[in-house]
């Protein structure tokens, strides 16, 4: 299976996630993002309904990889999101077990794990899963991810060093302000970002989108 980003990128990608229009959606390509996350979680703050998205990710198919974040979805649900044509990778971010990962490559499905990281012990754990791309992010257990928490980033250059043939994508809490110091410790694949962009929850500032694309790429 194909990691998120081009194995050859010789800087740290970036991932806008939580992205529910289309406008924004093109701009942010035009702004030079690596890949859009859209969330399919109907618990989320930046939920969109796959039948709402599919017109305009279908219309920027081809320009940058269009990963479906879900949490917990059932193996129905992750074949409808990939069948449809609108999606390039599916996000894992819910209680997934190594099994349950395994069986959806199985079945064809183009899928990696996210998990929010506490400590050494919950990193480690990480290791059973077979997922090319793995994102770490903040260990928020009643948010699955967007909480704006801050994750701890030496956890995250262990699994850099741990891990080296594996695309390690770093979110929790990036902004602007932050994200040249956190690729300087951790030096991941990749950067993901949705609430340090955002004036709303799945309404981005595209300024601050700008602003974080340009210190992501200062390092």
């Amino acid at each position: 299976m194909n990691p998120l980003f081009p194995p050859d990128l010789d800087r740290t990608a970036v991932k806008i996630c939580g992205i529910t229009t289309a406008d924004q959606a093109s701009a942010i390509i035009d702004l030079g993002a690596d890949a859009l996350g859209i969330n399919f979680w109907p618990k989320s703050k930046r939920y969109i309904a796959l039948d709402a998205a599919l017109p305009w990710l279908l219309e920027i198919a081809g320009t940058v990889p269009r990963v479906a974040v879900t949490v917990n979805a059932s193996d129905d649900e992750l074949h409808a999101i990939q069948d449809s044509g609108g999606i390039d990778f599916i996000q894992l971010h819910g209680d997934e077990t190594p099994n349950r990962v395994r069986s959806l490559t199985q079945q064809g499905l183009v899928v990696f794990k996210a998990m929010g990281v506490k400590d050494r012990a919950m990193l480690e754990s990480a290791a059973a899963y077979d997922s090319p791309t793995f994102l770490l992010d903040a260990y928020a257990p009643t948010e699955y991810g967007g909480s704006g928490e801050t994750m701890d980033w030496s956890l995250g250059a262990e699994a850099v060093s741990q891990w080296p043939d594996r695309q390690i994508v770093l979110a929790g809490g990036l902004t602007a302000d932050n994200v040249a110091e956190a690729i300087r410790q951790v030096r991941p694949a990749g950067v993901d970002v949705a609430s340090g962009v955002e004036v709303s929850p799945g309404v981005k500032d595209l300024d601050l989108v700008k602003a974080f694309l340009e210190a992501a790429r200062s390092v």
